[in-house]
């Protein structure tokens, strides 16, 4: 078996052009056009290069408003003229604050001044440049100087208030410490304040990013004990970008809100410390035992407090606006100029950022001197290739979400697919994005050889989800799998990263790719994350950069090149069914969990073990909610399900007798119209009024929780509102999602019937 499995994968890695299938939305000649161009890009991408780029862009501290960050705009901006390209810096002005007084030090039951910085790394000659980092904080928390009880709070999110309500424990007008992980940073304040709270203070435990999880740096690649995560946060659930021009670019002349009436500050103190500055904090506490599951790795008993111990937490801020720089390049189009492919990528970083983000940068650096080689030899795209060094990523996808700000007419218009990375590392291939996407991806998957195994990078990715195989780090692992010899599934998308004005606010299609899994990150925002640590824990001689250069290059290529936008809608109908069947059982278990409540109050056998806060005395019922209506979320997913059939009927026709319908010159106007209407799906899954309390997100199947942060909510207005239990505004959500996805079954259909206008030509 492993002989003939061998077999198949040498005769793939070595079968011509002519022995490949035809790609979606190509003819036949077409096809074997693309793949040749393919293969002879996929020889260009270098790794002594991207080891060169890594090396120049991450040579000195470059955050927002630094030297270096202009520096290497300028640097990333000759390169792309170099080779060939049209490129030009875009630059916008926003509120970035830097530190400048941070305080946090123990008053009570003894005195400990925490240290705030991290120590130069012998070996480490980047880690020493002191005078131009950063220091650690988290950015657009709000100037305070508060003196409180300290309270810890497990992770910080909504689940540890519960439990510590059950537990008696108040966080009014405390400081609670809580740790990384398990959900966004900015999340933490968020529900601290809500709570009641103060200050918060957020620290890495070695449990989850410390000695507990590996070797440490320098040894290992794990967090040191000084070692500080910064970020952003930015209430980027309710907008990034700029706090001050919300829904619009931050240009010179841009009309901005006083500081004094930005939402997307926190409404609280909040800085990030290092586990060797948390130990002494959260050894004062005493207060009840923290339950298991919250007690991390240090070597303390873990209490929750309140008291004995009390902190002094105070925070000032130089509130600047800031220049950003984006390089933009492009590549026109010879036949569809005025339908884009983008691809992009951050240059800025908190401190130098060799991991996060020049990892992902050189690759799409590599693969814009790869595209400018061929374009000396003749090959000429269909669709425009814009590419996008983005700056100001960092502090709240500031950059990226300016410019497609500024740009959101044009972008409507033009704008057929976004192709995202940032971080890159070692191991598997991780895809997130939009489920029409979701076949395009696994086609150029199965052509790009993983650069240890020699397999595709498809086909590890399905062995390695494969019942029984360990499932790998990152947001792929809570996808739906897939065994070997089926098609990978993908995720969807929440935020965290520059697709998001895109996606979310845009409604453009948008795929996230990148490598990881088989190396293990603990330098992440911190001082280390350098040059040294990348070529000493990561992809240490460049295999799986060269290997994103080859997928995301690729994906840009076939997506430019083809003579019909390659969509796919059996996937993303399959996937829309899944979701509207998770919210109908979401709603049914919420009414069955306060029927069953209610039952056991009347009963009288609502016990301690229900509910630790009421022991003896039975709590009050609750209003069991109305059934939900979910007439229309059905109705309209069995029609899209019709109209993903008479899309692939169309599709099957015009690609009879090699696809030649696609390549007739008197079918160009047809098939213009046709890519115009599959543009347009993804743009009718948005709805002007955009999500409740947060109209900026507009797309109605993805976005990123309002508790959540980074991580996604599937038909989130539904979704949300059933959590909240906010019974008339899901209601209400059900039926604009069901106008929505009959919208794109319109849009799918009108696409079908172009199709099929072409075919008859």
């Amino acid at each position: 078996m492993k002989r003939y499995a061998l077999c198949l994968a040498l005769c793939a890695s070595f079968a011509s052009p002519a022995d490949l299938p035809t790609l979606r939305g190509y003819s036949a000649d077409s096809s074997k056009s693309e793949h040749d161009w393919e293969a002879k890009f996929r020889a260009i991408p270098d790794t002594g290069n991207l080891r060169d780029y890594m090396q120049r862009l991450s040579a000195r501290p470059h955050h927002v408003g630094s030297p270096y960050d202009k520096a290497n705009a300028e640097w990333i901006l000759s390169k792309f003229k170099e080779w060939g390209l049209d490129a030009s810096i875009e630059s916008f002005d926003v509120l970035f604050p830097t530190p400048k007084e941070r305080i946090v030090e123990l008053v009570e039951p003894t005195h400990f001044t925490a240290r705030l910085a991290e120590p130069t790394v012998a070996g480490d000659a980047t880690s020493g440049q002191h005078d131009e980092q950063l220091p650690s904080y988290n950015a657009y928390s709000i100037d305070g100087d508060v003196t409180a009880p300290l309270v810890y709070v497990n992770f910080g999110i909504p689940e540890d208030y519960e439990a510590l309500d059950r537990l008696g424990i108040s966080v009014k007008g405390a400081i609670v410490i809580a740790r990384y992980g398990n959900s966004w940073r900015g999340i933490k304040p968020k529900v601290a304040a809500e709570h009641g709270a103060v200050g918060c203070l957020i620290y890495s435990d070695p449990h989850e990013d410390g000695y507990f999880q590996g070797d440490v740096f320098p040894e290992g690649p794990m967090r040191p004990k000084d070692g500080v995560q910064r970020g952003s946060v930015m209430d980027m659930p309710t907008y990034p970008g700029d706090p001050l021009t919300p829904g619009i670019g931050a240009t010179k002349d841009a009309k901005r809100l006083a500081l004094s009436d930005v939402k997307t500050l926190t409404k609280i103190p909040v800085l990030p410390i290092s586990y060797a500055d948390a130990q002494p904090l959260l050894a004062a506490l005493h207060g009840p035992m923290a339950p298991a599951a919250w007690r991390g790795a240090l070597p303390i008993t873990y209490h929750v407090g309140p008291g004995p111990a009390k902190v002094h937490l105070k925070l000032a801020f130089n509130w600047d606006l800031k220049p950003l720089y984006d390089v933009i390049a492009r590549i026109p189009g010879s036949a569809y100029p005025d339908e884009w492919i983008i691809r992009g990528n951050h240059h800025d970083a908190w401190v130098n950022g060799a991991e996060d983000p020049v990892s992902g940068q050189a690759a799409m650096l590599e693969e814009a001197r790869a595209m400018g080689l061929l374009l000396k030899q003749g090959w000429k795209p269909k669709r425009t290739i814009v590419f996008c060094a983005w700056d100001g990523e960092e502090p709240g996808l500031l950059g990226s979400t300016e410019w497609a700000e500024t740009h959101a007419e044009e972008l409507q218009r033009k704008a057929a697919v976004y192709l995202n990375s940032d971080g890159n590392g070692r191991g598997f291939l991780n895809v997130e994005g939009s489920h029409t996407l979701e076949k395009f991806v696994n086609t150029v998957a199965r052509d790009v050889d993983d650069p240890e195994t020699k397999m595709s990078v498809a086909q590890r990715l399905r062995l390695r989800r494969m019942p029984g195989a360990v499932p790998e780090d990152g947001a792929q692992e809570r996808s739906a799998g897939a065994g070997a010899g089926q098609e990978f599934r993908i995720a969807a998308l929440g935020s965290g990263s520059d697709y998001s004005a895109f996606l979310d606010h845009l409604g453009i299609a948008s795929l996230n790719m990148g490598f990881g899994g088989e190396d293990r990150s603990g330098i992440y925002h911190s001082d280390y994350d350098d040059f040294y640590w990348y070529t000493h824990f990561s992809d240490t001689n460049f295999v799986y950069g060269k290997a994103l250069a080859q997928i995301a290059g690729s994906s840009v290529m076939r997506m430019a090149d083809a003579e019909l936008l390659p969509f796919d809608f059996d996937n993303f109908t399959a996937t829309i069914r899944r979701y509207v069947a998770e919210v109908e059982k979401l709603s049914a278990d919420a009414r069955s969990r306060i029927v069953e409540r209610n039952r056991a109050i009347d009963e009288g056998v609502f016990t301690a073990t229900m509910d630790p806060r009421f022991p003896t005395v039975p709590p009050a019922k609750e209003a069991v909610p109305p059934f939900l209506n979910f007439a229309p979320l059905d109705n309209a997913l069995a029609a899209l399900d019709h109209t993903a059939q008479l899309y692939d009927q169309a599709l099957a026709k015009a690609s009879e007798n090699g696809a030649s319908a696609l390549a007739r010159e008197n079918a160009r106007a047809t098939l213009r119209e046709a890519n115009s209407r599959l543009i347009a799906v993804e743009r009718t899954l948005t709805s002007n009024e955009g999500l409740p309390n947060r109209p900026w997100y507009k797309h109605e199947i993805y976005a990123p929780g309002f508790y959540t942060g980074y991580g996604v909510k599937t038909l989130p207005g539904v979704r949300e509102s059933i959590e909240q239990k906010q019974w008339k505004q899901a209601d209400e959500q059900i039926v604009l999602v069901g106008k929505v996805l009959e919208n794109a079954g319109e849009a799918i259909q009108g696409a079908a019937a172009e199709l099929t206008k072409a075919a008859r030509n």
